[in-house]
């Protein structure tokens, strides 16, 4: 049994919880996004595909209020999960993967915008939470 103790005294990873209904409407059902943002306000995953989707079609500040909506709720959830405001969150987790996104696409977004300074702190941000992340969502 792993028990993700972290040897070098910094915090334990944060792990958010399942959300199974949430992930069946989104991808088994294929719900389009805002659908399942509507009935799960609180699935990242949900507004992190809307902020991609949005950023993709050049709809920047759409982009940017979808990203930053989910990035928010991921701060929420990631609170109620015992994150204290630093330490890792792992891209590997999948229920942690939406707020990981949205993170990427605000720092885009911002960038877009020329919100250099928030384009930045969340460059950093998702560096911190996982450098897998950096790379995937980055690179």
């Amino acid at each position: 049994m792993t028990t993700h103790t972290n040897l070098l005294g910094g915090p334990d990873p944060t792990y958010l919880p399942e959300n199974e209904e949430a992930f069946r409407l989104l991808d088994a059902e294929s719900l389009p996004p805002a659908e399942v943002a509507a009935k799960h306000p609180t699935f990242s995953p949900a507004w992190a595909a809307l902020a991609e989707e949005a950023f993709s079609a050049g709809r920047v500040i759409e982009s940017y209020a979808y990203a930053r909506t989910g990035y928010h709720r991921g701060l929420d959830a990631l609170r109620r999960s015992g994150w204290k405001g630093h330490g890792p969150i792992p891209w590997s987790h999948r229920p942690n993967q939406g707020f990981l996104r949205c993170l990427a696409v605000l720092a885009r977004a911002a960038e877009a915008i020329d919100e250099k300074d928030e384009a930045e702190r969340c460059r950093q941000f998702l560096r911190d939470s996982d450098p897998e992340a950096y790379t995937e969502l980055l690179g």
